[in-house]
């Protein structure tokens, strides 16, 4: 069998897979991408966030991305009937870009995958990897293309980038269920004929539907704006009929999108995403690590994949770098805590929003600026910022503060409370 040899083999070709090649390949390192599928190939999580682009600025995508004319994006809107909450990024609390993109990510995903194989880093699609031996850090993967054919490739090291695929996660039993409640989302592209009905498309809006349901609205530059419905499965069950004939009832029955999006036409058949939520209990090993949603998918809520993908391979293709140089490496330290700490700010926000938490947060009438520009940063992906108190205390502070927005509206409803 014929054996290929590199320094690092990256897994997955999505953006976890490409910035960690990238940033390793500038280095000076043999870099080889194998990916399963062939692009361009559709996937979600189409509305990126200002904190990725440090890392695809790193991985040296701007240019290239900047080049395909996605739409761009500053900031985020929640609507919760008569009730409005808009964040600009440029109203954040911690420094950094104010600005990002929502794409196609059909379109994005081979852009940053064209873009590292016109740097020297071979991409092989159509390619599975059935196999992994390690012995220490080395390992032997074997491979699989399209037409059936095996190789083997022989690296120091090992990227896992490989998404919802969860390649070495799976090749060694490293799975284990989220402690987030499995939901489902309903979704499609349409083509947005009356978007001037809607205010600016340079955000992602999400509607509050009812508690616990909620609706993604991403307007393209193309436009075309991808709209999905996300719950409990048991919800989608009221809806009788076809995934189209739900999908259309659902558009109905929410006053935000009836108007704009009654007989709209539709890219493509709407599409079920479901059980997405998943984690692993190490994130790292002798020889490999685990970036992007191979470490944790949450969910679709405040556009956290492609920014933990980035961030996550941005950190570990250092790590790595310096590994190959010989330096010891506190993978623990260095790599799986503050990929935790990103993950569980993050997860903090999921969880805040599906109990409705955020509603007393968001939709309080003369919000404080720097609480609000606090929370803008989370939302624009500064998750590791411990200067910020809705980041260094992800898990007590939202509900301090609707303690305390609670007392006060009670205690301006009934003056004579002492």
């Amino acid at each position: 069998m014929k054996t290929e040899q590199v320094d690092v083999l990256v897994i997955g070709a999505g953006p976890a897979g490409t910035v960690a090649a990238s940033i390793i390949h500038q280095a000076g390192y043999n870099v080889k991408v194998v990916e399963k599928q062939k692009f361009p190939r559709f996937v979600i999580g189409e509305s990126l966030l200002p904190r990725s682009m440090e890392a695809l600025e790193e991985a040296g995508f701007i240019d290239a991305i900047k080049a395909k004319g996605f739409q761009q994006k500053y900031g985020a809107k929640f609507v919760k009937g008569d009730a409005l909450c808009d964040f600009t990024f440029q109203e954040q609390f911690t420094p950094g870009w104010t600005w990002t993109w929502q794409v196609t990510r059909a379109d994005f995903d081979k852009t940053l995958a064209d873009t590292v194989e016109s740097m020297g880093v071979p991409v092989a699609y159509e390619t599975t990897v059935t196999d992994i031996r390690f012995n220490g850090s080395d390992s032997i993967t074997t491979v699989e293309d399209k037409d059936g054919q095996q190789s083997q490739i022989a690296a120091r090291f090992i990227v896992d980038g490989s998404g919802y695929g969860r390649v070495i996660p799976k090749l060694f039993n490293l799975e284990k269920n989220s402690n987030l409640q499995p939901r489902k989302a309903l979704f499609a592209h349409t083509v947005d004929v009356r978007r001037s009905m809607a205010d600016e498309p340079n955000r992602i809006t999400a509607v509050v539907h009812k508690k616990g349901v909620w609706i993604w609205i991403i307007p393209f530059a193309t436009g075309v704006t991808s709209l999905g419905f996300v719950g409990d499965p048991e919800f989608f069950e009221e809806y009788p009929g076809t995934d189209e004939e739900k999908y259309r009832a659902l558009l109905e029955a929410e006053p935000y999108t009836r108007e704009r999006f009654r007989d709209v036409e539709l890219v493509f058949e709407p599409r079920i995403l479901q059980s997405w939520s998943a984690t692993t209990d190490k994130f790292y090993g002798d020889g490999f690590v685990l970036t992007g949603n191979v470490t944790e998918f949450l969910d679709p809520i405040f556009s956290s994949g492609v920014t933990l993908a980035c961030v996550s391979s941005q950190t570990a293709a250092k790590l790595v770098i310096r590994k190959l140089k010989g330096e010891a490496v506190d993978w623990e330290k260095e790599y799986m805590e503050p990929t935790m700490q990103g993950v569980n700010t993050f997860r903090s926000y999921v969880m805040a929003w599906y109990e409705g938490t955020l509603d007393t947060i968001f939709f309080k009438k003369d919000a404080d600026p720097l609480i609000k520009g606090q929370i803008c940063s989370v939302l624009a992906g500064y998750v590791w910022d411990m200067n910020n108190p809705f980041v260094k205390n992800h898990d007590t502070a939202l509900k301090r503060l609707v303690r305390t927005i609670e007392l006060t509206e009670k205690l301006k409803s009934n003056p004579e409370i002492e």
